[in-house]
């Protein structure tokens, strides 16, 4: 990652934006649940800046989505031509097995088809050309594998 805006996949946007709509429905629910902290018992005051911290944090994860869309709109489309966070590539791996994996920036617990740009397999396929073969440390010793193709 070289700090510049980085594109990303078509599914990843729809992620994004998918949570981002998330988040808005339910920061307003939130936000229509708060008082005045100072009305009440101590245990509603403890109530309402327990719903105030949650806002805080919706609102931190709101920008941090928009930024990151509003990045990726600058960056534009993921490379075709060369492996780049937001690519789509088809590996073959050493064992013979082909797959089709995303390049991108954070992990997605139920997204097997994800390798994270930080990752090793992530880190060698980054820059790579189809044919290129590259060379990645697993728990269980160095690997193989060949790009396959770029983009689908």
């Amino acid at each position: 990652m070289t700090g510049d805006a980085e594109p990303i996949s078509a599914q990843a946007r729809r992620a994004l934006e998918q949570e981002l709509t998330d988040l808005q429905d339910e920061r307003r629910m939130v936000a229509g649940t708060l008082r005045d902290a100072s009305v009440g018992d101590q245990a509603d005051q403890a109530d309402e800046l327990r719903r105030a911290d949650q806002l805080g944090r919706l609102d931190r994860r709101i920008e941090d989505i928009t930024e990151r869309l509003r990045e990726a709109a600058v960056a534009g489309p993921a490379p075709t031509d060369v492996v780049g966070v937001g690519s789509t590539v088809t590996v073959r791996f050493s064992a013979g097995a082909t797959e089709t994996l995303q390049i991108g920036e954070v992990a997605e617990a139920l997204d097997q088809t994800l390798v994270t740009a930080d990752s090793p397999l992530g880190r060698a396929l980054l820059g790579r050309r189809p044919g290129d073969t590259v060379h990645y440390d697993t728990p269980d010793g160095p690997a193989t594998a060949v790009v396959v193709s770029i983009g689908g």
